[in-house]
């Protein structure tokens, strides 16, 4: 089996995005959660030119990508995980596990770390949430994400099976955790204790400032209740919340290709969210 996945593993992503982009896209469409504000046309055909460039990116840079560093560490022997005698099957779910952790204190990283907040702009700055909004980040931010999966690949020594199963997990449970779609609120409640459920990350994308700083997680939710960054819902509710950033709010900048890659490089260096705790709906002796 390991050898079949390993030999099919561009097929079995390509298999695995097309069939939830398609699943999700038809969801969207007969149980949207929220009204949209602007035209699929336009955020898609944004959003998507992006990650066919940042897909451009990765191939001319990292051609073997994340699956290529798996396997030259096996080669090697580099990481914990190929020193240690455990069970082949323990190995992988270990490591989905703690490259999923690692993926949670990178966006931790990226909201608070002023170079980096720039460049995760770039996702929040969406004015509208779908699951096209899982798939749209800076191609500079792609390649810092790649080089530290790089790293932890390099310090855990993961099967490489496992790399193949954490990253169609990641492309999945991104376009999942981004749709707008309606999930049964007790359907939901349940799930949100094992998975990042759309609701639980839509409140990552408020415009408020401390619900963009909560809910980090992209696909086990733990990580956010173990460490105190949890928040159940958003204040103004999933109808009435406004998604984006309060001072990027044209969609010309925002929406369309060229504004999106020129974003990270417009305003003061200071201008980034996890150092702010602030909400406007609040009087000034109540904020925090």
């Amino acid at each position: 089996m390991d050898s079949f996945i390993q030999s099919h593993e561009a097929t079995i992503r390509l298999a695995f995005f097309v069939g939830i982009f398609a699943l999700m896209a038809i969801w969207e469409v007969r149980a949207p959660r929220r009204a949209r504000t602007l035209t699929r046309l336009q955020r898609w055909t944004s959003n998507l030119g992006l990650v066919f460039l940042n897909t451009l990116v990765l191939r001319i840079l990292f051609p073997a990508a994340a699956v290529g560093m798996a396997l030259f560490t096996s080669a090697q022997g580099w990481g914990l995980l190929n020193v240690i005698d455990i069970p082949g099957w323990l190995a992988v779910l270990i490591a989905v596990v703690v490259l999923d952790f690692v993926v949670w204190v990178q966006h931790v990283l990226f909201h608070a770390v002023p170079a980096l907040w720039r460049l995760h702009r770039v996702h929040h700055a969406d004015l509208d949430y779908d699951l096209t909004t899982g798939a749209r980040f800076h191609p500079i931010e792609i390649v810092l994400s790649m080089l530290i999966k790089f790293a932890a690949i390099a310090a855990l020594g993961p099967p490489v099976v496992a790399v193949i199963i954490f990253e169609v997990i990641l492309n999945g449970m991104a376009m999942f955790n981004h749709a707008n779609v309606r999930l049964p609120l007790g359907v939901d409640r349940v799930l949100r204790w094992f998975v990042v459920t759309p609701d639980m990350h839509r409140v990552h994308h408020s415009i408020e400032d401390d619900e963009t700083n909560s809910n980090f997680g992209f696909n086990l939710s733990w990580w956010d209740r173990l460490l105190g960054t949890y928040r159940d819902q958003p204040r103004a509710g999933h109808e009435g919340m406004t998604i984006g950033i309060r001072d990027h709010r044209d969609p010309r900048r925002v929406d369309r290709l060229d504004g999106m890659l020129a974003l990270p490089f417009i305003g003061q260096v200071t201008d980034y969210a996890i150092n702010r705790r602030r909400w406007e709906d609040q009087p000034p002796d109540a904020r925090p």
